[in-house]
Parts: structure tokens; sequence; C-alpha cells
């Protein structure tokens, strides 16, 4: 008896949906891509309408000949592969194989649960030929960027090279953080701490000398000179010798309470993941790389624990904005959860519709999974759990207390006795709210109040405060950190370069391809990439530009959308402006500049004979 055969992507994908499917249905697994440009040669067509020429790759002939033997006796298709771009890329190139005479149907869905899949099985769609588009018009793009300027560095440069969409710009931020940490010049700059002999005791630093604010290490600019503020007054920059005599003069005094200034804290949860925050905080919080975090989550997705990992938005579905809601008050307490639903905003827009990155429903606390999983798939999932449940929390709540301290000293530079400001900060949390379950890294939030939590005593204006120790302490200002992959994905995200679903296979490249290596968890470029980026930035600016290249993006949106025409776009970027005011500017947003107008094969033709090899290749 014929049944409907079902095509999706992976293995473990197609196990899993067999569980909800049943004997009623032949799910099978494409294992990704089954066809390709070839690896050798442009295979464009860019004189008739940039017509590729695909292949099948060596595993997809065998799977497209066991998926048409499948096919014989099937009644139906559901293509059922991951509903973005590529999945649809791969559902296209199915069809395009399998040349099926039965009813074929576009099977989607972002969760692989029993009520996800039978409501995708009794809704399918059509093939979405914009989004067949985009993804097609991504691939000839990176292949004709590759295909022309590759050839150039392998030339002025060194074999072997690539150059890449946004490979390139990825390996541009890398050099360019190294030559700010190059250039940087550090200062000496020097406080005071004083710890006080209350209970409990406080740490407080100084702050002010005679009225003037004591300079530290953000007051100073990367050349190593103290800022001067729009205000005029310039902080003061303590030397060893100061700050020195200054914490003798001070030693067996009391200090003033000057004031005291209470503030009340709240703080509200994140949204949940979407797939470039899930990528940070899993380097953060579990020092995964963020391929190892889309490893993990990819067979967290394919064996039903979570919804589809690879999104744009933070937005959660009715059905799991009530599980949440449920989870937050058999977990925690209905004191925990906040008052109304609540629904959060993506900072950009993307390519995708699907939901936030969150666990299937019904939901299953860790604990009740911990047997399933293994320990780097429990951590992600904890993570996401967590994540998930403290967005629909209510806020953190607290009292913020700042004291300000005066007591003179002798100031040897001047042989006068000058007033000396100390300050000190804690924040007492009253009620946990989300943070009883999850707390933001600080290179997310900009400031983790965890570290800032602290008891002071009740104190009044005017109080004495007697002293434990003074201790003067010598500090110098830091280079900017390099970047690790979770704050260059953040960067990513910023300047709108590539796809979520792609950075970590960009960070993982420029890895493996000599231009980026790990120290530690810090991203170091090697000599080579400053040589590559030296002379893409001076003779192929346009192609490394950080706007450019996230206004690619948005035409590839646009063409996805079917607002923009694949062909034409092609016509644009590679043959230039060649007088035809109906084809549209190829940046959407930015508008052309000059080297854009000239098009990709004339830029790289009218710039290889000026490209002294030599000179790029200086140290």
């Amino acid at each position: 008896m014929s049944k409907p055969l079902v095509i999706v992507e992976s293995p473990a994908k197609a196990k899993t949906l067999s569980k909800f499917l049943g004997s009623d249905y032949d799910v099978r697994a494409s294992v990704g891509h089954v066809s390709d440009l070839p690896s050798k040669g442009l295979n464009i067509d860019v004189n008739n309408g940039f017509k590729p020429t695909y292949e099948l790759t060596e595993r997809g002939k065998t799977v497209v000949k066991d998926l048409k033997s499948a096919l014989k006796d099937a009644s139906e298709l559901y293509l059922a592969t991951d509903e973005d771009r590529e999945g649809e890329a791969i559902s296209w190139h199915l069809l395009e194989y399998l040349k099926p005479k039965v009813p074929v149907k576009r099977m989607v869905f972002h969760e692989i649960t029993k009520a996800a899949v039978d409501h995708a099985v009794n809704n399918p769609r059509g093939i979405d030929y914009g989004m067949v588009d985009a993804a097609e018009t991504r691939r000839l793009l990176d292949r004709l960027y590759g295909y022309e300027v590759s050839p150039v560095l392998w030339r002025r440069v060194n074999r072997g090279l690539s150059a890449g969409r946004v490979q390139s710009p990825t390996v541009r931020l890398v050099v360019e953080r190294e030559r700010e940490r190059i250039a940087f010049v550090s200062a000496d700059y020097w406080d005071i701490d004083a710890i006080t002999a209350t209970d409990p005791s406080f740490d407080s630093k100084l702050v002010g000398v005679a009225g003037s604010k004591v300079a530290s290490g953000k007051d100073f600019n990367d050349n190593g000179e103290v800022i001067t503020p729009k205000s005029g007054n310039t902080p003061v920059q303590l030397t060893e010798g100061r700050a020195r005599g200054l914490a003798e003069g001070l030693e067996g005094k009391q200090f003033t309470v000057r004031s005291v200034e209470e503030k009340p804290y709240r703080s509200s949860p994140k949204a949940p993941f979407m797939t470039s925050t899930l990528q940070q905080e899993g380097g953060r919080k579990l020092r995964l790389s963020s391929s190892q975090v889309m490893r993990v989550a990819q067979g967290l997705y394919e064996r039903g624990f979570i919804t589809y990992m690879r999104t744009d938005d933070v937005i959660l579905s009715e059905e799991a904005m009530t599980a949440t809601r449920d989870a937050v008050t058999s977990e925690y307490g209905a004191k925990y959860l906040n008052a109304a639903p609540k629904q959060y905003k993506k900072k950009t827009q993307g390519q995708d519709a699907h939901e936030a990155i969150r666990p299937t429903t019904p939901y299953r606390s860790p604990n009740s999974v911990s047997t399933e999983l293994n320990s780097q798939e429990l951590a992600l999932y904890r993570l996401i759990w967590q994540r998930t449940l403290a967005s629909q929390m209510a806020d953190a709540a607290g009292v913020t207390v700042s004291i300000r301290l005066i007591a003179e000293s002798l100031d040897r530079t001047s042989g006068e006795l000058v007033e000396c400001e100390f300050a000190a900060s804690g924040t007492t949390i009253t009620f946990p709210g989300y943070r009883a379950v999850y707390v933001a890294s600080s290179e997310e939030t900009g400031e983790d109040a965890a570290d800032k939590e602290a008891l002071l005593p009740p104190l009044s204006a005017g109080d004495m405060v007697p002293i434990a120790s003074i201790a003067p302490n010598g500090h110098t200002t830091s280079a900017p950190s390099r970047f690790t992959e979770a704050s260059l994905v953040k960067r990513l995200e910023e300047l709108r370069i590539g796809r979520p679903s792609t950075w970590a296979s960009i960070i993982q490249t420029v890895q493996d391809r000599g231009y980026v290596w790990k120290k530690g968890q810090a991203l170091v470029p090697t000599w080579t990439a400053f040589a590559v980026i030296r002379l893409l930035e001076e003779h192929f600016e346009a192609l490394v530009d950080y706007e450019f290249t996230a206004s690619t993006e948005h035409d590839l949106d646009a063409i996805a959308a079917g607002t923009r025409q694949k062909d034409q776009w092609l016509q644009r970027f590679y043959w230039g402006d060649q007088g035809d005011a109906s084809v549209p500017p190829i940046t959407a947003e930015a508008g052309d500049g000059d080297d854009a107008l000239l098009g990709l094969k004339r830029l790289v033709e009218e710039n290889l004979d000026e490209i002294d090899a030599a000179e790029i290749n200086m140290n």
C-alpha cells in the first residue's frame, strides 16, 4: 500500500519526525544539499542571465537514487526541509532532480512536536520561489566574489588564499581591532582604596582631590592622554608619589559622610534567545565556540528538545507563552510571574519569521531530561530553558545606595591640606524576580548587577566612619580587547554583516584558512590577514565596506520578498552600471558608491595592475 514520502534534511530529524508520523509515512533524509555548483570553475553563465550549472554531489547521487526509488511507491511527496532560504533551496533542488509525478506539498514547522507536526501536515504550502531566488542569488554572489577576487590574492599575496563577501569584512574587523591595539599608548595612573572598619565593612575609592575629579581608566584616550570633558574640568592624573603622600596623610583618620543617596533599583529580563544571542551567551557562559553552540543546538532541535535554532526573532507563540508562564508559576511561584505576558521586539529586521529559540512544548525542565542529554547538550538546554522562563518573570527590585566620604590630607605637591573625596556604592536586592533563574552576562548587559550587589551599613550625612586600611594602587590603561567569538558575533550583528545562521561557519572558516588564530578565547589576526585586508582596502574598498556588505543582505531580503529581481541584481553587481536606468542600484539602503558602479568584473580588471605585491606584503 502506497504512503506519503516525507523528506527532511538530517537523519536525526527524520528519526524524531518518524516517532510522530508513525508507520503511515515513509520519512527519509536528504542529508543537506544534494547538489551544488561544481568546485572547480565559475559555472555561471554571466552572459546569459547568470544561469548556473549545478551537479549532484557524490553523496547527493546516492541520496537522489534512493529517493527516486522510494518515490515510485509513494502516494504523495512532502518536502519538509527547514523553513529558511537554504531549506527552501534544498526542497527546490529535490523537486528538480526527483521530478515527482505524485502531488507535492511543502511542509514546514519550527519545532518537532506532535502538535506542530500535525499542524504542518494539515497546512502545507507550495515552494516559496522568492526564498529560492534569494538563496540562489547568495550562492552565485559568493561564487562570483570568490572567483574574481581570490586569484588577485594568489598573485599579489600568497597562493591558496580566498576572499569572501562576509569572510573578508569579518577578517577586516579582527585586523582593525589589532591595529587599534598596536597604535594604543598606555598611561599610568594611581588612586587610593579605603576599607572601612564598620559592620559590615565596605570598600571606597578616591574620586576627588581638592575639588577636582581623579582620573580613572575611562578618562584616557588611546594616545594615553587625559580627555577634557565638555565641562572643561580636566580630571587629575595622580602620580605614584602624590598618591602615596595623600595615603600617608589619611592614615589613622576617620572619614566624614558627606552624602548618602538611595535610589530604587530595578532590572528587567532579557528577551528569549535568537541565534546571535544564543551564540554569544553560549560562548560567555559555557565557553563554547559559535560552531559548537550551533552544532549542539542543531542536535537538540532535531531530537525535539528545542525550537528551530536559526532565527532572527524573539517572539513567543501563544502556546509557548502559556507554557512559559505556567512553568514559572509551577517552578518559582506566582509572585515571580510578570503581571502580563511580555513580548519583545528584535533590534533589526531579518529574513525569517520564526519564533525565539525555546524548549519545545510541553516544557520539560532540565532535571527531567538530564538522562537523555550529554553534558554539553544539557548545559545548553538549561541555558535556553532558563532564559525562556526568565523572559516572563517579574523585574528584580532593590535599593542602590551611593555614599560619599571626605577627609583631609597633606598634599606633598602643594604643601597644603586638601580635601579627599571617596565614593562607595552597593545594591541590595530585595526581590530577585527573574534573577532567581537567570542573570545575563556582563558583556550583554553592559554591567552585571550581581557583581555590584553589596550591603552597606546604615549611615547619614555627618557620621564619622572609622577606616581599617588605606592602600594606594597603581593602574595602567589597557588597549581595546581583542575580539572573542562572542564579541565578534555581537559586532557582526550590530553592523548587519551576514546572517546569524552563517556566523559560526564564517568564524570557523577564517581560522581554518589561516587568517585568524585563537589565543585562549581571543581572536588574533595573522600577518597574512594584515596583507590581505590592506590590499582589499586600498584597491577594492567597496568589497570590504561594512555598509555595502550589510546593504547586500538587505537586497537579498528584497529578492526573497519579490521586490527585487535576481537577474537584474546580479547584472548590476557583476557588470556594474551600463547606463540602464531600469536596473535599481545594488545597495538599496546605502546607494551606489563609485566603486560599486564599476561592477565586480571591471573593478578587478582595472585594479590588478596597480597592486604592488612587495608593498602590500611589507610588515
